[in-house]
């Protein structure tokens, strides 16, 4: 038995009410949000925030609304995004690093993203790593190509990175590294030994899948609206809090425990 980590990604930069009227927007939506999937079993929560036309943003002022407002109602751990959305600039993906968030995502590569891209050249990668090191942030190294993987080792032996490393493994989206069982395992194999690591299976099919392989691969899970709208085939999530609650199931089942925020923190030695 081992214990994985749920993660709830329960907003995004992309999805739209459009795609599931149950999108989460405003700060005070995105904290009842991330307290329902932290009753569920989530123990970090991915945070990306909206503007007031509901369009992604990293102000820093939605970032430490959001953040008050879900620390008033629970102790997830929580992890900004530094991605952001398609077309920002590194500095302005950068801003919510200065709230000093205990995780932040680390890209580590340019990415195709549909028929968009997004641009993280070895420079903008080293810089925002510098600054996640500056300020005490554990990063998710996020690879959504295998080239990542190897692009994240450099990094860890220039010491810009220390251990313990979390890989975020973002497999299924349009234009990248597919996800199925046998590509997850090359990844696993692939990053260096005694790592934690987090499977995001892009999209209803391959974020069900890849639950199952997380568990098989002894890995941690992602649910959320980022990544996935759907419960079942055509069947639009009620909420992030029902795949939370399904990812522990699936997770109990399996002779599974599921990990609390506290057992986060004292994996990835967080302080």
């Amino acid at each position: 038995m081992y214990k994985t980590v749920i993660t709830c990604a329960v907003t995004g930069a992309e999805t739209t009410r459009q795609d599931n009227p149950n999108l989460p927007i405003t700060p005070a939506e995105i904290a009842d949000a991330a307290y329902d999937a932290y009753q569920a079993g989530a123990a970090i929560l991915h945070l990306h925030v909206r503007d007031k036309k509901g369009e992604p943003t990293q102000d820093v002022a939605v970032f430490k609304e959001t953040i008050e407002l879900i620390r008033k109602k629970c102790n997830i751990v929580i992890e900004v995004t530094t991605g952001g959305a398609v077309g920002m600039s590194l500095e302005e993906r950068l801003q919510p690093l200065q709230l000093e968030p205990e995780m932040a995502s680390l890209d580590c590569g340019t990415a195709n993203f549909g028929d968009d891209y997004i641009i993280n050249t070895l420079p903008m990668i080293r810089e925002t790593g510098q600054l996640m090191k500056e300020k005490g942030i554990k990063p998710t190294l996020e690879c959504f190509d295998l080239s990542h993987v190897d692009t994240s080792i450099n990094f860890i032996r220039e010491g810009l990175i220390s251990p313990p490393f979390h890989y975020g493994f973002v497999l299924n989206v349009p234009g990248c590294i597919r996800y199925d069982a046998e590509t997850l395992g090359i990844f696993v194999r692939r990053i260096p030994k005694d790592s934690f690591w987090t499977a995001m299976g892009i999209g209803g099919k391959a974020n069900l899948s890849a639950i199952y392989g997380s568990l098989a691969y002894k890995g941690f899970i992602r649910v959320g609206f980022e990544d996935n709208i759907y419960f079942n085939k055509g069947e639009l999530a009620k909420s992030n809090a029902q795949l939370v609650e399904r990812a522990a199931r699936i997770a109990n089942d399996a002779g599974c425990s599921v990990a609390t925020p506290d057992d986060v923190r004292s994996m990835f030695n967080l302080t």
